[in-house]
């Protein structure tokens, strides 16, 4: 059997238009789920894109973090320093009594040698 450019083929038309059918829709299936990843692939790059430029510290952003931890070290010192005066003013009214004591204890001696001395 020879084929050329002038070779019949005998087929119903039915057939032939639904061969074309089919391949037409392959190819456009084929191209709709190809655009379909290069979109989702887009999307991904442009997301990652995004993702390392807002990860990016500016000097400001940096400055600001510094500032940050600074005051907070020195909001704990602060917090530190006022724990431990609450700790001092006990402290300070224990021997504020102590010394009141000692005043009453002096003048009492006081008045006592006094007393013996007149004698």
């Amino acid at each position: 059997m020879k084929i050329s450019e002038n070779t019949a083929i005998s087929m119903p038309m039915r057939n032939l238009l639904s061969i074309l059918g089919a391949t037409a829709l392959g190819v456009w299936a084929y191209f709709g789920v190809i655009e379909r990843l290069n979109n989702i692939e887009t999307r991904a790059t442009l997301f990652e894109a995004d993702l390392l430029k807002a990860a990016d510290q500016k000097p400001i952003d940096q400055e600001q973090y510094m500032l940050l931890e600074f005051t907070a070290s020195q909001l704990e010192k602060v917090t530190t320093e006022m724990e431990s005066m609450m700790n001092n003013r006990v402290n300070i009214d224990f021997l504020r009594k102590q010394v009141d004591k000692l005043q009453t204890d002096v003048e009492h001696l006081k008045d006592k040698v006094r007393a013996n001395g007149n004698n």
